[in-house]
């Protein structure tokens, strides 16, 4: 199945349009109606609708797996690289905003320590991305958070070969003004705040989606949402009154925030390191420095 044909059908099945999925792939449109006419005819099925522009039955089949068969071609041509020789002196990886920052400077000073001269890329991403990067090669490494239970891996996205090691654990808090009524309790169940104002914040606290799981309801609703990165500006937002968020009870918080450590469900703030290979040796100085425990010094 040439993967040329899949990126067209999935540029048109997601933008609903065979002339915008030209202008996106750089394509004319007649070129995108020959790609999707040559790969149904492989297929011998129909896979999307004309008036309007549509996966069909099989074509929503394909599209389950089109972007999982493209994922694997880029792993693979990215272990290939790797057997072949990474660039000297470079190498990129990506973190999650509440991965560490602390731990991820360290391990940079770490890493120059032992490879003086060596070129760093280092990018803040979420998490999914952060995982399909690493599975395509785009990143050497990654590093990634979120909540779980305390014996349950992260869940990531299905992007084929990729290999985890836990980094950290801790225990989550939720941040709420000080005058809030609940500010002064020792801990909170999460059931007790489904009616509760919150803010989703995806890139830097526990999603709403992860916390709905949690505690099996759709309940919990979004008074604000903020897309940022910056953990100071959802602070802020909790401080002015603008909803509750969940961290890791370890986040430092300024005044006017307050801290109460999640008593129910059992959950935890997890941290992974994400990796596909790690032949190259300067991935596998900087992976030894990110799961280095922070008490422990590294040559």
């Amino acid at each position: 199945m040439d993967p040329h044909l899949l990126r067209t059908f999935i540029a048109v099945a997601t933008n609903g349009s065979f002339s915008a999925a030209a202008s996106d792939l750089g394509y004319t449109q007649s070129a995108v109606s020959q790609h999707i006419a040559t790969l149904e005819n492989s297929l011998g099925a129909a896979l999307l609708t004309r008036r309007p522009v549509a996966p069909t039955p099989a074509g929503q089949r394909l599209l389950e797996h089109a972007g999982a068969i493209l994922l694997r071609i880029e792993a693979a041509q990215a272990d290939v690289r790797r057997v072949v020789g990474e660039p000297p002196g470079e190498i990129v990886f990506a973190s999650t905003p509440l991965a560490g920052a602390t731990r991820v400077a360290r391990a940079l000073t770490q890493l120059r320590q032992s490879r003086p001269g060596i070129a760093v890329t280092f990018e803040v991403a979420r998490r999914d991305e952060v995982a399909r990067g690493v599975a395509s090669g785009a990143y050497h490494l990654g590093l990634v958070d979120g909540i779980a239970a305390p014996s349950d891996p992260l869940k990531l996205p299905d992007v084929g070969l990729l290999r985890t090691s836990a980094v950290a654990q801790e225990p989550l808090a939720v941040v709420l003004p000080d005058d809030h009524p609940m500010a002064r309790r020792k801990r909170l169940g999460l059931s007790a705040l489904v009616d509760a104002r919150w803010i989703d914040a995806p890139m830097v606290s526990a999603s709403l989606e992860e916390l709905r799981a949690a505690v099996e309801t759709d309940a919990l609703r979004p008074a604000l949402v903020y897309t940022g990165a910056d953990l100071l500006t959802l602070l802020d937002l909790v401080a002015a009154g603008h909803g509750l968020a969940v961290l890791p009870v370890t986040i430092d918080v300024p005044a006017g925030v307050t801290k109460v450590p999640v008593g129910a469900p059992r959950l935890v703030h997890r941290t992974e390191l994400l990796y596909g290979h790690l032949d190259g040796p300067r991935a596998a100085d900087l992976a030894a420095a990110l799961t280095a425990p922070a008490n422990r010094r590294t040559s």
